[in-house]
């Protein structure tokens, strides 16, 4: 396991980076509004389908979440992106022994209020208007682990460039209130399905 490591002065390095390809790349960042619980972590459960993702709501916890950021991602792409690891990454390999680690650290960052998690239950990159959205069951050691010391959040990231050179990111969060511990993933999967499904029906009642 890849463990993200604490550097301010890289980690200042690595902020701006990020602050300034976002705002380079794209025409505009779109969010709607929420709460948050400043007494709570916060789990962020995502949808994956390009390299943007991490950055975009990376983004978006800078403007509004206001947490410590963590996110986990694939082992390989921790080795390939090293500079990912200052800005809060930290590693999971998929049908190893060490998953367990990576899911267990997880829920312990979640003990504290201070922290955000961000997830990609999907496991993988998947286009970024598929239809169906699918969970690995890792989430759940996590959900399970942190004992509902956090608020979870949906989002769902969609990326278009209408009349403009360069794309549009639109991020629709919600709170989900729901309580998932000891239930089946189908049932969090499907209140994330429901979520994805609404914010897709809005991106593309999209008017400009």
């Amino acid at each position: 396991m890849i463990y993200n490591k604490n550097n301010y002065f890289l980690n200042r390095i690595v902020h701006y980076y990020i602050k300034r390809i976002v705002k380079h790349e794209f025409h505009e960042l779109l969010f709607n509004d929420i709460a948050v619980d400043p007494n709570k972590s916060i789990l962020l459960i995502a949808n994956h389908f390009s390299f943007w993702d991490g950055l975009i709501l990376y983004c978006v916890n800078d403007i509004l979440l206001r947490k410590k950021l963590h996110v986990m991602i694939l082992e390989e792409t921790a080795q390939k992106e090293k500079f990912l690891k200052y800005v809060g990454a930290f590693s999971v390999k998929k049908d190893s022994k060490s998953i367990l680690q990576s899911l267990d650290y997880a829920a312990g960052l979640l003990t504290d209020p201070a922290n955000l998690v961000l997830m990609f239950p999907q496991g993988k990159l998947y286009a970024n208007f598929v239809t169906n959205i699918n969970f690995e069951k890792g989430v759940m050691r996590i959900i399970e682990k942190a004992e509902g010391n956090f608020q979870m959040l949906f989002a769902s990231t969609f990326i278009q460039y209408f009349k403009h050179k360069k794309p549009t990111a639109t991020v629709y969060l919600k709170n989900e209130t729901g309580n998932y511990a000891g239930k089946d993933i189908t049932v969090l999967q499907q209140a994330y399905q429901q979520h994805y499904q609404k914010s897709k029906l809005l991106q593309t009642e999209f008017d400009i």
